[in-house]
């Protein structure tokens, strides 16, 4: 069930930023890709999605990512989210 809720956020998500799949989960530090990365970690953080299980599902496509680099990203989106209306359109029309 979270698996599905994860994939779901990751198609979202490269719809809505116009990210290619494969660089999502590629070593890329391209901001785009970076911030699209911390956004699929937030909405999984938000769903309840246990970091260790957003670590999985990131290795499980080739991405492996430490604890401390996801709470990162999650804190980064959070602190985006609260300041910016744009990113929280951009957060309802993904969590749909």
């Amino acid at each position: 069930m979270k698996r599905d809720a994860f994939y779901k956020y990751v198609d979202n998500i490269v719809r809505a930023l116009d990210v290619d799949r494969e660089l999502l989960f590629s070593k890329t530090k391209r901001r785009d890709v970076v911030d699209a990365r911390h956004l699929l970690y937030y909405v999984c953080f938000r769903r309840m999605i246990r970091v260790v299980y957003i670590q999985k599902y990131m290795s499980e496509n080739g991405y492996d990512i430490s604890h401390s680099s996801v709470i990162h990203g999650i804190k980064i989106a959070s602190d985006k989210a609260k300041s910016d209306d744009e990113y929280k359109e951009l957060l309802n029309l993904i969590e749909l």
